[in-house]
């Protein structure tokens, strides 16, 4: 049991404007913030959700991160503010601060500063990407952060272009690009039914996550309906049309992920 004088964790908070004003320092465009996270790397997470992303994917959960220019915002040092109150959490289970989105890398000049102030408290630091970025300084980010929750959504580049907006060759190559760093990474893998489910697909990630460096774990991650809601919110067309996946399916994945050497884990 945590004891003593440290805060009770909470769960994921939407931002206020009157409490994001923010007078000195480099803004973030923020959604909200989870101070009780478990799935977001590793112990207890102190997760940012940052506005903005480059991809539409069909499937995403988070469609109301999209959009750029949000009106709350708040500097690198107000947040490490509130990050500080959770430390003896972190202390206590290994855990730190996950910065996810939408996509982080889109705020690249923010997020070098925040990550500089926690590894300055000695708090570890994952950024949960996309891997989207064709920028130094966006790269310069993924080099900074102690650990990478790495999405890999499709290998295959007709597929990933149909799926998510984009191409996925800058997000290949930067994810080679991390594992020659030895970056510590979690590849997050998310199973679509019908659109990027195929064994051949399926076994082609396999073999391209068996041959880099520093993959420390994958992450099945089968697909769900949760943020369908958000797209009726939003007055958003939600076009995915894909079915549950069986748990028998699962597992078939996760052995022909493990069959690769690699460490497998259901969600994430």
């Amino acid at each position: 049991a945590v004891r003593g004088n440290a805060p009770s964790m909470e769960a994921a908070q939407p931002l206020s404007r009157a409490k994001l004003t923010s007078r000195t320092g480099m803004n973030a465009q923020i959604h909200s913030f989870e101070t009780a996270g478990t799935v977001d790397g590793p112990g207890l997470r102190f997760v940012l959700f940052l506005h903005g992303c480059p991809l539409r994917c069909r499937f995403c959960h988070n469609p109301d991160t999209w959009a750029s220019g949000a009106k709350a915002s708040m500097s690198a040092s107000e947040i490490l503010s509130e990050v500080e109150k959770y430390s003896p959490f972190f202390k206590m289970s290994g855990g730190g601060v996950t910065i996810s989105g939408g996509e982080p890398l889109m705020q690249p000049e923010f997020l070098a500063e925040f990550l500089a102030l926690l590894k300055s408290r000695g708090i570890h630091s994952a950024v949960d990407t996309c891997g989207y970025t064709r920028t130094d300084a966006a790269v310069e980010v993924l080099k900074a952060a102690d650990m990478l929750l790495f999405d890999l959504k499709d290998i295959d580049p007709e597929n990933h272009r149909k799926n998510t907006g984009c191409s996925n060759d800058v997000i290949l190559r930067n994810l080679r690009a991390m594992s020659e760093l030895r970056k510590p990474m979690i590849i997050r893998v998310p199973i679509i039914p019908g659109y990027n489910d195929s064994d051949e697909t399926l076994a082609a990630e396999a073999d391209l996550l068996a041959s880099l460096k520093s993959v420390e774990r994958v992450d099945i991650l089968p697909e769900h309906e949760y943020g369908k809601i958000k797209y009726t919110q939003l007055g958003k067309p939600y076009t995915l049309k894909a079915q549950s996946v069986p748990p028998e399916r699962i597992e078939q994945i996760m052995e022909l992920f493990r069959s690769r050497g690699l460490k497998v884990q259901n969600g994430g």
